[in-house]
């Protein structure tokens, strides 16, 4: 995508029916970008579900099998102490920290897995199509291989209430 034409909304339900429109007429869109989450932005787009919950999940798991497991060494053999009568493995005692571990690693591998996929963070380079794209405006980048196909879409785009039409090339 060396060249693309970035079109703005002030408001999501016309950035909605905007994005309908324009993919009706069979017009790629490239990215979304909004201020804030919108609201069935993702059936328009015909995004499939984030597997970000699947990575959760086994974060938690190796987490609490993490937890359990240390906690069953330290006190069954590396520093076996009876405190008062207790047996060694006493697994109701594990349980707390158990939970937490399967907390603290669901939560970091969810945070790593976003950056990752998402290539933010250190070393990434991102393009900033508009500065007001994170205070009140809502754009889509629709990528363009020559300057009649641009034409047609700034026409599409101007039909479908775009406020903002900006012809653009990758820097």
């Amino acid at each position: 995508m060396n060249k693309y034409i970035t079109a703005y909304y002030n408001d999501e339900e016309d950035l909605l029916k905007g994005l309908r429109e324009i993919l009706k007429k069979g017009v790629k869109v490239a990215d979304v970008l909004s201020p804030f989450p919108v609201h069935g932005l993702d059936t328009v787009l015909g995004l499939r579900r984030s597997r970000l919950t699947r990575v959760a999940f086994w974060g938690g798991a190796v987490g609490a099998i993490l937890g359990f497991g240390f906690q069953a060494w330290v006190f069954t053999k590396a520093y076996p102490l009876n405190f008062g009568g207790k047996p060694f493995f006493a697994v109701p005692a594990f349980i707390p920290v158990t939970f937490e571990m399967a907390v603290l690693f669901a939560a970091f591998s969810m945070v790593f897995a976003y950056l990752i996929h998402n290539n933010l963070g250190p070393g990434s380079r991102n393009v900033i199509h508009d500065e007001r794209i994170t205070d009140d405006r809502f754009l889509f980048v629709v990528p363009i291989e020559d300057e009649q196909q641009a034409g047609a879409i700034e026409e599409t785009l101007k039909a479908a209430g775009a406020l903002g039409i900006t012809l653009k090339t990758k820097e």
